[in-house]
């Protein structure tokens, strides 16, 4: 199971242009990644991740800007991986991507160029 991990890019522009509060970015992370839980519940790479809670391995990643998340969710989408893009509502806005746990080789590729959240 090491070698699976849950990717999750978030916009680090909620913070610096529009002055979210930590809280509230730390909680689009959170509703994407249990959203694609759910959505994926059955998939064996899942089943695999959640059957070893102690070893989770999650990836956290800044993407710019709105544009930069939503480029990311076509580039994932054009290529079968599964995600979801949270839509903060009633605001309608996208925040969030959470990719379901994968092995890493699988999807490492398409998220490479996103570094880490910074706090």
């Amino acid at each position: 199971m090491s070698n699976i991990v849950q990717y999750i890019v978030v916009r680090s522009d909620l913070r610096s242009a529009l002055n979210w509060p930590m809280g509230a970015v730390i909680a689009q992370c959170c509703h994407a990644a249990t959203a694609v839980m759910h959505l994926n519940a059955g998939d064996s790479d899942t089943v695999a991740y959640l059957n070893d809670l102690e070893n989770m391995h999650k990836v956290v990643l800044e993407a710019k800007d709105e544009a930069a998340l939503v480029k990311l969710s076509e580039k994932l989408k054009e290529n079968e991986i599964q995600h979801k893009l949270w839509i903060e509502q009633p605001e309608n806005i996208p925040t969030c991507i959470a990719l379901k746990p994968y092995v890493k080789d699988t999807v490492h590729k398409y998220v490479k160029n996103f570094k880490l959240l910074k706090a």
